[in-house]
């Protein structure tokens, strides 16, 4: 069944267009794949984001990260920034299980490259987290490495959204949060690109959130259903994975990654104490070989990147309402019911939003 997102509520967010399938894989060769774990007390699992279908180990991507706020447990951005490119699947997990992710990523790398003939002395594999302990008994640490293994296999241009995958387990504003999706299509120098943008969302409170520049929490809270918690201080995470096609350096890369922050404020954040805003975004543009000698590489004139930032801010705020929007309603482990904003929206509907 199509899932409904809130562009078919009629909500238009910002000015760009999407591209077809307004997702991250709108940005050609990028897939993504979940595995769900919903056993007893574990809501949680993995979701990954594959940059092409070839050997990202052997011709990596150039790639940058941003840490808006650190309060996170990420793995592999070190190296990013150091060296500015990615050369593994980027995966999602909850807190506790991101060695365990680390590891099979690790063993993803090694027998793609052996089947390669490409020898692997050291990797960086790519982890981002959040803390899905409201709804998930975490200390479990359900995802294995089949977990990872399955998320990888299934992976592919079209995925769902809401509460599956890393984002089985997640609360975003009080409500459902998940792991959402948009894009923009623009253009800089007379040339058509794509930005694309997944979040996995965990974070903020409910007396924040913003719907289209609407204060939409405190009406929320007025119509509050059974067993639904009360407002509570931004805490949490949010994991923002930027994809584009756009010829870039790492450098500016790093600086439209940093505008999906925007987007994130536009639904209402202020980025608190507890909440840690770690933006990961890579181009499938600029290829690096391993071992190779002089590189060129084309990038875009920096006085032309301002339609990009728009692109990145407007995407990553419809892709946290994404994430909402597409999730079910989910009780938390004390017995508090965490609800979809789909269950809100006629609010908004009605109110012009």
């Amino acid at each position: 069944m199509k899932q409904k997102r809130i562009q078919d509520y009629g909500i238009k967010i910002g000015r760009l267009p999407s591209g077809p399938r307004n997702k991250i894989t709108d940005v050609a060769g990028v897939q993504v794949g979940h595995s769900t774990i919903r056993e007893g007390k574990n809501r949680t699992g993995v979701t990954v984001i594959l940059p092409g279908p070839d050997n990202a180990f052997s011709l990596k991507y150039t790639a940058a990260s941003y840490v808006h706020n650190g309060f996170g447990k990420s793995c592999g951005l070190v190296q990013i920034d150091e060296l500015g490119t990615l050369e593994t699947p980027i995966a999602l997990t909850n807190t506790l299980n991101t060695g365990l992710v680390w590891d099979a990523l690790v063993q993803y790398v090694i027998d793609r490259c052996t089947a390669d003939h490409v020898p692997v002395y050291s990797v960086n594999p790519v982890v981002g987290e959040c803390n899905d302990s409201q709804i998930n008994d975490i200390q479990k640490r359900a995802v294995t490495a089949a977990h990872v293994q399955e998320a990888l296999m299934q992976a592919g241009e079209e995925f769902a959204e809401g509460d599956v995958g890393a984002g089985t387990g997640t609360v975003c504003y009080g409500l459902k949060g998940g792991i959402g999706s948009a894009s923009r299509v623009f253009e800089i120098c007379g040339q058509s690109y794509t930005i694309g943008v997944l979040v996995q969302s965990n974070f903020g409170s409910l007396i924040d959130f913003s719907l289209n520049g609407m204060p939409a929490g405190e009406k929320i809270l007025a119509a509050s259903k059974e067993g639904m918690p009360g407002p509570a201080p931004d805490k949490g995470s949010i994991m923002t994975i930027l994809a584009t096609d756009l010829p870039v350096s790492c450098r500016q890369l790093k600086r439209i990654i940093r505008r999906t922050a925007v987007g994130i404020a536009r639904t209402g954040a202020y980025t608190g104490h507890g909440s840690g805003e770690v933006m990961i975004g890579f181009t499938t543009q600029n290829r690096i070989p391993m071992n190779s000698g002089l590189i060129s590489q084309t990038i875009i004139p920096e006085g032309e990147i301002n339609p990009a930032f728009q692109a990145a801010a407007e995407a990553a705020s419809e892709a946290i309402l994404n994430s909402m929007v597409c999730a079910d309603s989910a009780a938390g482990l004390k017995g508090e019911m965490y609800y979809s904003l789909a269950e809100f929206m006629p609010l908004f509907i009605a109110g012009g939003v």
